[in-house]
C-alpha cells in the first residue's frame, strides 16, 4: 500500500483540499468503499440519529448511557470547532466520555482510506475512516450522526441496526428541497431495512414520511417521550429532555442487542446526567479577557425558539449577544426572535470568515427593523469577533447571572473556539446547570 500520509497534517492538508462544503450526491463511492475495508455490515451495533435539531445532542446522550452501562462506544458527530479529531470519539468502561481519537493515530487506517477510495468526499473520508477505526479499536456501539438528510447522507450507506429521528425542521433548503415535506421524504429515506425506527414527536408531515418509509420496509416505529423533569440531564435547556427522552427510548432497543439491561434506572440517570456536547446552552465564567459567557449554537427558527424558550424557563436576560449565521439558513425570523428576546440589550453582528456567510450589515438592517435598534454590525475582518467580544466584556450588566450569549452558528462558535480552545476543556469540568446565580 502507498502510504498517502506520513502525519496528521497531511491529512488536514488532504481534506483542505476536499472542501468542507463540497457535496456530490450519491452513495456509490460509500458503498464501495465499506466492501473494500469490509466493513458494511460492521462488527458492531450501529445506531443512526438523523432530524434537523438535536441530532448532536442526542448522539451525545446515547453514547453516554451505553458507556454508563459499561459498554464501548464510538460516537461520530459533525460538525467540528477546531479540529476533524473531534468528529471520531471513543471511550469505554476505563474512560466515562468520548474522547477525540488522537491525530497521531489517524495516519495508518486514513492511508487505508486511501488506497481503496482515493475519491471521497470530506464528509465521506470521515465516516469511512471513523467506521474502519471503529472496527480496529473493537467499539460494541457506534453512534453515527447524520450530517445532510437521509437519503444520500455517507451514514446511510452503512447498515444500521437502530435510527433515531430528533426534531425534522426546514434547514439545507437549497440542498434537500423547499418544503418540510420534501425535507422529511429526505430524511426518512433513510430507513433502508427492518431495523427499529425511534422518533420524536413530529410536524404531521415529517411523521407521515417517516410512518410511510417505516410501513413499506416492515419496520417498527416507537414513539419517544420527552425525558421526565426530575432526571438531572448533563445538557441544559427544556429541549433538551426530547433528546435525552429520544435517547433512553433507542436504549431501549439497544440494551438487548448489546446484552445489557434495558430498565436500570439508576445506571441511566448516570449516563443521562454525564452526557456532553459543547456549544449547546454552555456557560464559560467571566475571566481577565471574557465576559461571562452563553454559548449556543440554534441556527434556525426551530433551534432559536428552543433556546429562548430554556432562557425564559430560567429566568436569563441576557446582557448582550453577539450573533452570526450563514447565509443559506433560515436566518431571518431566528435573528429577529433573539432581537425581540433581548429587548434593549444591545446585540453585536459579526460576518463570518466563510463564503457561505450572511453579510453583517444584512443583519443587523433586518433585526432592527424591530425597534429599538441596538444590533451593531462590525466591520468584516479577522478582527471582528475579537471586537465583539470586548464591546461585551464592556458591558456594565454583563455578570454570571446575565452572561453575554453567543449564537447563531455553530460556525460562530468554531471561530470562537480557535480563539479560546481552553473553552472546550473547561467545559468538561463545570458541573452541567443552567441556573441564575
Amino acid at each position: 500500500m502507498n502510504n498517502t500520509f506520513t502525519t496528521p497534517a497531511d491529512i488536514q492538508r488532504h481534506l483542505d483540499g476536499l472542501g468542507l462544503f463540497h457535496m456530490d450526491m450519491g452513495l456509490g463511492r460509500m458503498r464501495r468503499a465499506l466492501a473494500a475495508l469490509d466493513i458494511a455490515r460492521p462488527p458492531f451495533v450501529v445506531a443512526q440519529v438523523l432530524g434537523t435539531n438535536g441530532k448532536g445532542s442526542t448522539s451525545a446522550f446515547l453514547a453516554s448511557l451505553a458507556l454508563a452501562h459499561g459498554c464501548r462506544v464510538g460516537l461520530y458527530t459533525s460538525p467540528h470547532f477546531v479540529s476533524p479529531t473531534e468528529r471520531i470519539r471513543i471511550g469505554g468502561p476505563e474512560q466515562p466520555m468520548c474522547a477525540p481519537w488522537p491525530a497521531e493515530s489517524w495516519v495508518e487506517p486514513a492511508n487505508q482510506v486511501m488506497a481503496v477510495a482515493p475519491d471521497l468526499t470530506y464528509f465521506e473520508f470521515l465516516t469511512v475512516l471513523a467506521l474502519l477505526v471503529f472496527a480496529r479499536e473493537g467499539v460494541e456501539l457506534a453512534v453515527l450522526e447524520a450530517g445532510l438528510g437521509g437519503m444520500h447522507d455517507a451514514t446511510t450507506a452503512v447498515a444500521a441496526d437502530i435510527l433515531c429521528y430528533a426534531p425534522i425542521a426546514l434547514d439545507h433548503k437549497d440542498v434537500i428541497g423547499p418544503t418540510l415535506a420534501d425535507i422529511a421524504a429526505d430524511k426518512a429515506a433513510a430507513i433502508r431495512s427492518a431495523a427499529p425506527v425511534c422518533s420524536v414527536t413530529q410536524f404531521p408531515e415529517a411523521a407521515r414520511a417517516l410512518e410511510n418509509a417505516a410501513h413499506a420496509h416492515k419496520a417498527p416505529i416507537f414513539r419517544a417521550s420527552p425525558a421526565p423533569a426530575g432526571l438531572r440531564l448533563g445538557l441544559n435547556g427544556p429541549h433538551q429532555r426530547i433528546n435525552a427522552g429520544l435517547a433512553l427510548a433507542a436504549w431501549q432497543q439497544l440494551a438487548p442487542m448489546l446484552h445489557k439491561t434495558a430498565n436500570d434506572m439508576p445506571t441511566q440517570e448516570q449516563g443521562l446526567m454525564q452526557a456532553f456536547m459543547p456549544g449547546r446552552l454552555q456557560r464559560l465564567p467571566g475571566s481577565a479577557t471574557l465576559p461571562p459567557l452563553l454559548l449556543d449554537g440554534a441556527h434556525n427558527p426551530h433551534g432559536m425558539a428552543a433556546l429562548i424558550k430554556a432562557l425564559r424557563a430560567e429566568g436569563i436576560k441576557p446582557a448582550g449577544a453577539i450573533f452570526s449565521c450563514l447565509a443559506d439558513k433560515d436566518w431571518l425570523p431566528a435573528a429577529q426572535m433573539l432581537k425581540h428576546y433581548l429587548g434593549e440589550a444591545p446585540m453585536f453582528v459579526l460576518t463570518l470568515d466563510n463564503h457561505r456567510a450572511a453579510e453583517a450589515n444584512d443583519i443587523a438592517e433586518a433585526c432592527n427593523s424591530l425597534p429599538p435598534a441596538t444590533a451593531q454590525a462590525l466591520p468584516p475582518g479577522p478582527q471582528a469577533l475579537a471586537q465583539a467580544l470586548e464591546l461585551a466584556r464592556a458591558l456594565p450588566e454583563a455578570s454570571e447571572a446575565r452572561p453575554v450569549l453567543m449564537s447563531g452558528s455553530l460556525y460562530l462558535l468554531s471561530e470562537f473556539f480557535a480563539l479560546h480552545p481552553q473553552g472546550l476543556v473547561q467545559a468538561q469540568m463545570q458541573t452541567h446547570t443552567l441556573q441564575a446565580p
